[in-house]
């Protein structure tokens, strides 16, 4: 950890606290903890805003007797100098010289911001979450702001939430438009009194927004608009001899025509004063239909902004690609056995249905116990061996790939796990899923069976070690007992990390999956 993010504050200033009150919520790389307060007293001074992040050893708050005077100068003047002592590669002169055009730029800032003003960052709503995009205002500039309000919702790399106010009064600016992206900490609202001039405020970030490229974009795509309907008007040379006026052609030249399909308007004729005749409908040579088969209209090109969610999407399966020696281990499931022992299930839970996918996350987290080399991770000089067997289930949305987690899968029944993924299934396609819903997988599974897709490859989910691909079930001729008879099978692939699971014991894991789904009543020994 270098920097932390004050998610709530549980103490207001001027609050009483006692040794062990939780004084706020504060948000690390890995985790959202409580920090409790050591000492008595009374809330002076919040260091950090909510929302907003410092590094390590910067002043969190101060806690004192009540009325007690502190200096907000001398705060500044020591986390400089906690700075100073960190930053050694720069020399004491030149860090001063920083140090004190730092202290007065945020003078300058401070003084611009009008009392009972109050400016909202983007926030960071996930521990990966870089930069966020506005979907859609629920306030305007000019309308009334509660606290408590939701001002907008804002698109992650995970989910779209709602962000709600902290102030009331009125939104006096908004710093990015809808469909924009903005870098966390950037000016997302200014909120304050009724005609208050924040101009000084909203000048610096907000418009360093990148829209001219769009409009060159825009303005490029004219130009090209304009070649599509100059071959149109040069083509239209087909119909050579008689435009509209009577054929003049031989009975037989006609019936030939007819049968071959021939247009006798294309047809040159050879005899007396143009007439066509046989011999003119079997020399014939379709030019003119090339000719007018190129008549296609040219469809323009669009320009789609990617998601935030998309961006994370090819940042982190091109990081597993690359970095992850995959390879892939294919088997065939005889799914007789299986498709019997569900429709008994669901006969007698007649108000509950099980799906083939729910007994197949069971299946795995049943292996994986067995395995458990395969619920593992990379970590450069160690490997990571999961006590938890967490699966994570893909879910498609509309804008890509989504991977909540059902935790301690090995302890939870058929019904739980079927409740747990329609549950967070239909709230990632809302985009309604929290962010520690989605962390924390040790193994994937990702089922295109549905689809009629019989068999594919999957990217490992990194961190985990393996992904298990599921295709659908499919009847087909098979040999049993020496004869021929119509069964049931459904293809699975795994990909694999080279570095962690060897290619004996994902054969080994598979093995005991195909077990488990060929005979599901071995999951209940």
């Amino acid at each position: 950890m270098e920097e932390g993010t004050v998610v709530k504050w549980h103490k207001n200033v001027g609050d009483k606290v006692s040794e062990g009150d939780i004084l706020a919520e504060i948000e690390t790389d890995k985790a959202i903890q409580e920090f409790e307060s050591e000492y008595d007293g009374v809330l002076l001074h919040q260091g950090i805003e909510e929302g907003k992040s410092a590094k390590v050893d910067t002043i969190l708050a101060i806690i004192g007797e009540e009325g007690e005077a502190f200096s907000t100068d001398s705060e500044e003047s020591s986390t400089e100098k906690n700075t100073e002592e960190v930053d050694t590669k720069s020399s004491a002169e030149e860090e001063a010289a920083e140090a004190q055009s730092e202290t007065s730029e945020e003078t300058e800032t401070s003084g611009e911001i009008p009392e009972g003003v109050n400016v909202i960052t983007m926030p960071r709503l996930s521990d990966t979450m870089e930069e966020g995009t506005v979907a859609k205002w629920h306030k305007k500039v000019g309308d009334k702001v509660a606290e408590g309000d939701i001002l907008a919702e804002i698109e992650t790399d995970k989910a779209v939430q709602e962000f709600e106010s902290e102030y009331d009064g009125t939104l006096l600016f908004i710093g990015s438009e809808e469909g924009k992206s903005a870098p966390v900490d950037s000016i997302l609202a200014i909120i304050g009194p009724e005609g208050t001039d924040v101009s000084g405020i909203s000048a610096d970030k907000p418009k360093k927004k990148v829209e001219t490229p769009k409009e060159e974009k825009k303005e490029s795509k004219q130009p090209e608009a304009k070649p599509v309907e100059v071959p149109k008007e040069e083509k239209p040379k087909t119909v050579a001899a008689t435009s509209g006026e009577r054929i003049f052609a031989s009975p037989l030249a006609k019936k030939l025509a007819e049968e071959k399909g021939i247009d006798l308007s294309q047809v040159e004729g050879s005899g007396d004063n143009g007439r066509i005749i046989k011999k003119d409908v079997e020399n014939f040579k379709p030019r003119a239909i090339s000719s007018s088969a190129q008549n296609y209209v040219k469809r323009e090109s669009e320009a789609v902004a990617n998601s935030q969610m998309r961006k994370v999407i090819a940042k982190r399966l091109a990081e597993s690609k690359f970095t992850a020696p995959h390879y892939y281990l294919n088997v065939e499931v005889d799914m007789d056995n299986c498709i019997s022992s569900r429709e008994q299930i669901n006969k007698a839970n007649p108000d509950f249905k099980i799906s083939y996918n729910d007994i197949i996350v069971k299946a795995c987290a049943l292996a994986l116990r067995k395995h458990p080399q395969v619920n593992s991770t990379w970590k450069g000089d160690e490997t990571i061996i999961h006590g938890d067997i967490n699966i994570g289930v893909a879910v498609a949305v509309d804008d890509g790939l989504l991977v909540p987690v059902i935790k301690n899968t090995d302890f939870k029944s058929f019904f739980d796990i079927s409740t747990e993924v329609k549950d967070m299934a239909k709230r990632a396609r809302d985009r309604k899923l929290k962010a520690d819903e989605m962390e924390g997988s040790t193994f994937s599974v990702s089922n295109l069976g549905m689809f009629g897709i019989e068999s594919f490859t999957s990217i490992i989910n990194q961190p985990n070690s393996s992904i298990l691909s599921v295709g659908a079930i499919i009847q087909k001729p098979v040999v049993k007992n020496g004869q021929i008879v119509v069964g049931n099978t459904m293809k699975l692939s795994m990909a694999c990390d080279h570095r962690t699971v060897d290619g004996a014991t994902g054969a080994q894991f598979l093995q005991t999956l195909v077990m488990y789904l060929e005979n599901p009543i071995t999951m209940f020994v």
